[in-house]
């Protein structure tokens, strides 16, 4: 019954203008084009208002809720998507009714609002899935997982539904009854080559856990050196230390080698591996006058006491003549100032106790003889780091002297000049 009376009243203009005259196709015509507009107009009333409403009811909801998802669901638009679906729906009840004279017209009508059906759920669907992805984002546990290449992954088997359903709408027949299997594989392999490696690169960097968002990584390669911001199935997105962006594809993190700082983050210090170039003509046995001068230094003094005692009983008991200094045994100022480094470490608060600490020597260059420091500094903040590195050489390089030892530096313009001189005045 109440579809008659919808019936009645599409046809009331139809039937007015037969009662007038005009012929029934004109009528009909007339009828038709009057009626789609006031169809659309009411429908475009109708979805405006409902938007207002179900927009301002998710905004009242979510203000009063505990939960953030539904203030996620706000900001990715899924109440204004939401609302469009009682307009559809009215338009795919009453259009076919005015359309039932017009069957060319009725099925154009029917595959548009099908495939506008699909969009409309494919967004909602989206809108649901970003804010499911940013509300799992404030919690701790998924802060940093590749959340939104999960995302993303749904959405390309969506669309690709999406895609089948829309062809087999207008064409009536299957995808796949264009082309073979295989031809159809191959041209989806080929457009989606980056798409099917960076998803399997995703996967292996979730599940092997190789990069995290917030992860400090250095790539040389791509000139990326700084904190990962951003991963997704086509790239990673880092922010250098300059605040400038290197997007680098997925699928080269398992492809290619690059660095990842996590590792000292995580641990108790972060490590300084330095060396000071030692000339090798400073480097020279002490006498006893020397030992005795050192002795004044207070981080080596009881070292020298025992070494010295230690040294002396032997060279005793084997009846070592010690006119000449180089017979037996004996310390010398590198010696000594590699213990003195080693003490200085020890009693530096900036180093950490726990990780390994080491002060050695190392094989004989053409500019020296490089004593490294190898220790690990407690702070692992960059510029802390770096402070601390500069103060334990700054204190180790202005020691040097102390020792009569000399550090190696490359002779310049002015070293020349003074040399030159010399030579004349000689």
């Amino acid at each position: 019954m109440e579809l008659q009376n919808i019936d009645k009243y599409v046809h009331l203009i139809k039937s007015t203008l037969i009662d007038r005259g005009v012929t029934e196709f004109w009528a009909g015509l007339i009828n038709l084009v009057m009626v789609l507009f006031l169809i659309l107009v009411v429908t475009y009333i109708i979805d405006r208002i409902l938007r207002r409403i179900i927009i301002k009811a998710f905004d009242v909801f979510s203000v009063k809720t505990k939960t953030t998802f539904d203030d996620f669901l706000v900001q990715s638009k899924f109440s204004r998507y939401f609302a469009h679906i009682i307009p559809l729906l009215l338009l795919k009840i009453i259009v076919p009714t005015v359309l039932q004279d017009f069957p060319f017209l009725l099925k154009t009508f029917h595959n548009i609002i099908n495939i506008y059906g699909v969009i409309l759920f494919v967004k909602i669907i989206r809108s649901f899935l970003r804010s499911t992805q940013r509300y799992l984002r404030t919690k701790e546990r998924f802060k940093d997982k590749p959340l939104e290449s999960y995302v993303q992954v749904v959405m390309i088997f969506l669309w690709g539904l999406a895609i089948f359903f829309i062809v087999y709408q207008l064409t009536g027949r299957d995808i796949l009854s264009f082309a073979t299997l295989g031809a159809a594989s191959a041209v989806i392999l080929l457009i989606f080559k980056d798409t099917i490696l960076g998803f399997v690169a995703s996967i292996q960097v979730s599940v092997n856990d190789i990069v995290r968002i917030g992860d400090w990584i250095t790539y040389e390669k791509f000139g990326a050196d700084g904190t990962v911001t951003d991963i997704n199935l086509a790239t990673v997105r880092v922010q250098n230390w300059d605040n400038t962006f290197t997007t680098i594809p997925t699928y080269s993190l398992i492809s290619d080698s690059f660095q990842n700082w996590r590792g000292m983050e995580e641990s108790g210090g972060r490590r300084i591996k330095r060396a000071v170039l030692i000339k090798q003509n400073s480097i020279k046995f002490l006498t006893t006058e020397k030992i005795e001068e050192f002795k004044k230094i207070q981080l080596i003094k009881n070292y020298l006491d025992t070494k010295y005692q230690e040294i002396t009983n032997y060279n005793e008991k084997k009846g070592i003549d010690k006119s000449v200094l180089i017979n037996g045994r004996n310390l010398t100022n590198f010696g000594v100032f590699r213990k003195y480094v080693d003490a200085y470490l020890e009693q530096n608060s900036s180093v950490s106790k726990e990780l390994f600490t080491m002060v050695r020597q190392l094989a004989p260059t053409p500019k020296g003889i490089p004593l490294e420091i190898y220790c690990f500094s407690s702070d692992k903040k960059w510029v802390n780091y770096e402070a601390v590195m500069s103060d334990i050489f700054d204190h180790v390089i202005a020691a040097v002297p102390y020792f009569d030892l000399e550090v190696f530096e490359e002779p310049t313009g002015k070293d020349f000049s003074l040399f030159a001189k010399k030579g004349v005045k000689g």
